[in-house]
C-alpha cells in the first residue's frame, strides 16, 4: 500500500507495476508487444468489498444463532465466511487508507503507513491461505460424509473440528507473517504457488470421485426403477455441472493472482509477463469475487441456513 497511486501491495512489494489509468486500454510497450490493462476503480473495490462483508457476515451470524448448524461441517463454512470476511476487509481497509493518504486527509509519517501496510498485508495473506484451506477442509468433510457414512461422526467430531480449525489459522498466520518477512525470495513464492496447485488437485480428485459415487449410486436407483438412462443422464449431467461451476469459480477467480506470482518467478523481466503484471488489481478484484461467490456455493443453498438467515434478517429490521 503505497503513500501515492492507487496500485495495491500484497506479499510485501509483489506487484511493482506502474498502475493502469484507463479502464480499458492498450498500453504501448517500446520493448514489446502492447499491453492490454484493465483498471479496476477504487469505487469498484469498495463496492465489491462491502457487498462481500454484507454477504458472510450474515453467514456467521445464522451459523452462530442456529443450534441446528453447530455441527464441524457448518463450522468449517462458518471459518470460510470469516476468511473471505477477512479478504473484503482487508481490501477496503486498504483502499480507504490509501484514498485517505491521496486526499491529504490522513498525514502521517512514512514509518507508520509502512508498519500499516505489513499489517494489512499479514491480514490479506493469512485470510487467503486460510480461504483456501477451508476450502480444502469442506471438500474434506464432504468426502468423508459420503464414503465413510457410518463413521462419519465418529471421526469427524467436534473436538477434531475444532483442532483442524485451529491449527488452519495458527498455519495461515505464520505463513503469512513468514511471506510477507521473506516476500522476496523466489522459495516463498513457488511454495505459495505450489499451495494453490495442491488445493485445486485435491478439490478435483475429491469432488470428481464424489460425482462418480454418486452417478453410480443413481445407476442403481434407475436398475431398481427400470428407469435407467433418463435418471443417470440428468442425475450425471447436473452433477457435472455443480462440479464445473465448482471448480471454475475456484480456478477463475484464484488462478490469475497465482499466476502473477509464478510468472514473477519465470519471466519477471520479459515484456509478455509484464503485461501481465499490470493487471494485477484485477486479479485482487477477482480474489474479492470469490468471496462473494463462495456463500452462495457452499452456504446459501443450504434450506436450514437460508431459513435462518431469513429470520436473523427479520430481526435485524
Amino acid at each position: 500500500m503505497p503513500m501515492l497511486g492507487s496500485q495495491r501491495r500484497l506479499l510485501g512489494s509483489l506487484n511493482c507495476t506502474p498502475p493502469a489509468t484507463l479502464p480499458l486500454t492498450l498500453a504501448p510497450n517500446r520493448t514489446g508487444p502492447q499491453c492490454l490493462e484493465v483498471s479496476i476503480p477504487d469505487g469498484l473495490f469498495l463496492s465489491l468489498g462491502l457487498v462481500s462483508l454484507v454477504e458472510n457476515v450474515l453467514v456467521v451470524a445464522a451459523i452462530t444463532k442456529n443450534r441446528n448448524l453447530h455441527s464441524p461441517m457448518y463450522y468449517f463454512i462458518c471459518c470460510l465466511a470469516m476468511s473471505d470476511l477477512l479478504v473484503s476487509v482487508s481490501n477496503v481497509l486498504e483502499t480507504a487508507v490509501m484514498l485517505l493518504l491521496e486526499a491529504g486527509v490522513l498525514a502521517t509519517r512514512a514509518a507508520v503507513v509502512q508498519q500499516l501496510d505489513n499489517v494489512i498485508d499479514v491480514l490479506i495473506c493469512s485470510s487467503m491461505v486460510s480461504s483456501l484451506c477451508f476450502l480444502g477442509a469442506i471438500a474434506v468433510d464432504r468426502y468423508i460424509s459420503i464414503f465413510y457414512a457410518l463413521r462419519y461422526h465418529s471421526v469427524v467430531t467436534l473436538p477434531r473440528a475444532w483442532r483442524i480449525i485451529a491449527a488452519i489459522w495458527v498455519a495461515s498466520i505464520l505463513t503469512s507473517v513468514l511471506s510477507i518477512t521473506y516476500y522476496n525470495h523466489t522459495v516463498v513464492l513457488l511454495c505459495l504457488v505450489g499451495f494453490f496447485i495442491a488445493m485445486l488437485a485435491l478439490m478435483a480428485v475429491l469432488y470428481v470421485h464424489m460425482l462418480a459415487r454418486a452417478c453410480q449410486h443413481a445407476r442403481g436407483i434407475a436398475r431398481l426403477q427400470k428407469r435407467q438412462r433418463p435418471i443417470h443422464q440428468g442425475f450425471g449431467l447436473k452433477g457435472a455441472a455443480t462440479l464445473t461451476i465448482l471448480l471454475g469459480v475456484f480456478f477463475l477467480c484464484w488462478g490469475p493472482f497465482f499466476l502473477h506470482l509464478s510468472l514473477i518467478v519465470l519471466c519477471p523481466q520479459h515484456p509478455t509477463c509484464g503485461c501481465i503484471f499490470k493487471n494485477f488489481n484485477l486479479f485482487l478484484a477477482l480474489i474479492i469475487c470469490n468471496a462473494i461467490v463462495d456463500p452462495l456455493i457452499y452456504a446459501f443453498r443450504s434450506q436450514e441456513l437460508r431459513k435462518t438467515l431469513q429470520e436473523v434478517l427479520q430481526c435485524s429490521w
